[in-house]
C-alpha cells in the first residue's frame, strides 16, 4: 500500500481505476453472487469504501483487486446476516478464506476476461428487448453514463435509463445464469454482441463527453472482448469484419491528437504513425471475413471503407468514388440516416460539396438527426468548402453548443472563427 494521499489525487486514482475495472468487478461478483443488480450494488459499496479509506491509507497498488476483495467481503457479510448458509455462501467463504493479498499478487486477467465476456452475454439474454440488451451492456460492460448511452443510441436520457431498470429487473425474474449460452442459443444474442462492443468501441473512438477526443482504454477493451469473441465464433463472417473495422480505425490511434491532446483530423494526420502492423491484422480478419463466403454484412463493410482510408499514401490519394459506392451498399444494408450523413461526407470528396449538401438538407428535412453534433458540423464544412461563409459559422457554433466534449467543441469554435475570418475577407 502507498503511503496516505490527499482526497483529491486519490478521487483521481479511482475514478482512473474504476474507469477500466469496473466491468471486471462487475463480472467477478456476478459470477459469485448470480444477481447482475446485487453485483453492481456491491461494487458500488466497495467504491464508497475506498472513497473513504483511499485519502487517509493510500492507493492499493492494484485497486481493481482491492474493489473486488471488499466487494466479496461485503456479499459474505450480507449473507451472514440474512443467515443463508446455502451453497454459494460455502463457495465464496471457502474462497475468501484462501483471498490474496491485492498488493502482492498481479490480477489475473485471463480469469477476468471470461468474466466479462460471461456479463456481455448474459446482459444480451432474448429475456430482453434488444434496446434493453444494448442500454445494459453499454452501461455495465462500456461503463457509460446514461447520457453517454443516450446519446449513442439516439433517444432520451429517460429512456434509456427506464430500459436499464427493467432489463435488471427481468433478469433477476428469470433467474438467467451467469455463462455464455450453449453454441445453440449464439445467434438469438449475437447481433446484440457485435453491437454493444462496436458501440463501446466507438465510445472510445470519439468520446461523447469529456475533455479527452478518445477514451483508448475503452477501445481497447471493446477490441479485446472482439478477439475473444473470434476464438469462440470463428466461422461467423460479422465477428471477423467488426475485428477488422476495429483494428483499422484503432491503428490511427497514435495519430488523432497532438502531445496535448488537441485533435488531428483524418485528412491531416502523419499516416507514418498509424500502426502498420495492426492494419495488417484488419485486413487479415477482413480477408478472412470474405473468405467465409456469405458476403459483406454491415461491420465488414465499414472494414472495407476503414481498409480504404488505410491503403491510400495520402489523404488526396483515398480511393473516394469507392468509399461512396460502399456507403451505399452500407445503407441498403442497415439504413440509418447516420450513414448517409457519413456517405455524405465521401461523396463532397468525391464529387464535391454541393452534391453532399443535398443529401444533408434532405436529412434535415426528412427531421433526421436532429440534435447531433456532427450533422451540422458536417453541413458547416460543406457550406464553407462553397463559400458560404456566413452559414457555416453559424452550423459550426450550432455543433459546438450540441457537443458534450470538450476537445471536439474546440475545433468547432476554431472553424467558427476561422469563417468568420472569411466573412471579414469577403467584405474587403
Amino acid at each position: 500500500m502507498q503511503n496516505s494521499t490527499g482526497d483529491g489525487d486519490a478521487a483521481r486514482a479511482l475514478a482512473a481505476v474504476w474507469r477500466i475495472e469496473s466491468a471486471k468487478i462487475v463480472a467477478t461478483m456476478t459470477r459469485y453472487v448470480g444477481d447482475l443488480g446485487l453485483a453492481e450494488d456491491l461494487a458500488q459499496d466497495a467504491l464508497a469504501d475506498a472513497l473513504a479509506q483511499w485519502p487517509v491509507t493510500g492507493v492499493p497498488r492494484n485497486g481493481g483487486a482491492w474493489l473486488t476483495a471488499v466487494a466479496k467481503r461485503k456479499a459474505v457479510d450480507a449473507w451472514r446476516r440474512r443467515e443463508r448458509r446455502d451453497s454459494r455462501y460455502a463457495d465464496l467463504a471457502r474462497d475468501l478464506e484462501s483471498e490474496f493479498d491485492p498488493d502482492a499478487v498481479p490480477w489475473d486477467p485471463d480469469h477476468i476476461d471470461d468474466d466479462v465476456l460471461r456479463l456481455v452475454f448474459v446482459a444480451c439474454h432474448p429475456v430482453l428487448s434488444r434496446e434493453a440488451q444494448v442500454a445494459l451492456t453499454l452501461r455495465v460492460v462500456g461503463g457509460l453514463a446514461t447520457d453517454e448511452i443516450a446519446r449513442a443510441l439516439l433517444v432520451p436520457v429517460a429512456t434509456v435509463q427506464q430500459r436499464i431498470v427493467r432489463a435488471k429487473k427481468t433478469l433477476a425474474a428469470a433467474r438467467v445464469p451467469f455463462e455464455v449460452p450453449d453454441r445453440a442459443e449464439y445467434q438469438a444474442r449475437l447481433r446484440s454482441v457485435l453491437e454493444v462492443i462496436y458501440l463501446i468501441f466507438n465510445e472510445g473512438y470519439a468520446a461523447t463527453s469529456g475533455d479527452s477526443w478518445m477514451r483508448t482504454d475503452l477501445a481497447h477493451e471493446a477490441l479485446r472482448l472482439g478477439r475473444v469473441l473470434v476464438g469462440i465464433l470463428a466461422n461467423e463472417p460479422e465477428v471477423h469484419g467488426l475485428v477488422a473495422l476495429m483494428e483499422l480505425q484503432a491503428s490511427r490511434f497514435g495519430a488523432r491528437t497532438t502531445t496535448s491532446g488537441e485533435p488531428i483530423l483524418l485528412l491531416d494526420q502523419d499516416r507514418s504513425r498509424w500502426d502498420h502492423s495492426q492494419i495488417a491484422r484488419g485486413r487479415a480478419s477482413l480477408a478472412r471475413a470474405d473468405s467465409l463466403g456469405h458476403g459483406r454484412g454491415s461491420y465488414a463493410l465499414q472494414a472495407a471503407i476503414a481498409e480504404c482510408h488505410a491503403s491510400a499514401v495520402t489523404g488526396g490519394e483515398t480511393a473516394w468514388d469507392e468509399i461512396v459506392l460502399l456507403y451505399e451498399a452500407l445503407g441498403q444494408l442497415h439504413p440509418s440516416p447516420v450513414v448517409e450523413l457519413n456517405k455524405a461526407v465521401a461523396v463532397s470528396m468525391a464529387t464535391g460539396p454541393a452534391n453532399a449538401l443535398r443529401i444533408i438538407d434532405d436529412l434535415i428535412s426528412a427531421g433526421q438527426l436532429a440534435g447531433y453534433a456532427p450533422l451540422p458540423a458536417v453541413r458547416g464544412e460543406l457550406l464553407f468548402r462553397l463559400g458560404r461563409h456566413g452559414e457555416a459559422r453559424a452550423e459550426f457554433e450550432t455543433a459546438a453548443n450540441l457537443t458534450n466534449n470538450e476537445r471536439e467543441r474546440a475545433v468547432l469554435l476554431a472553424k467558427a472563427r476561422r469563417s468568420a475570418h472569411e466573412i471579414h475577407v469577403d467584405d474587403l
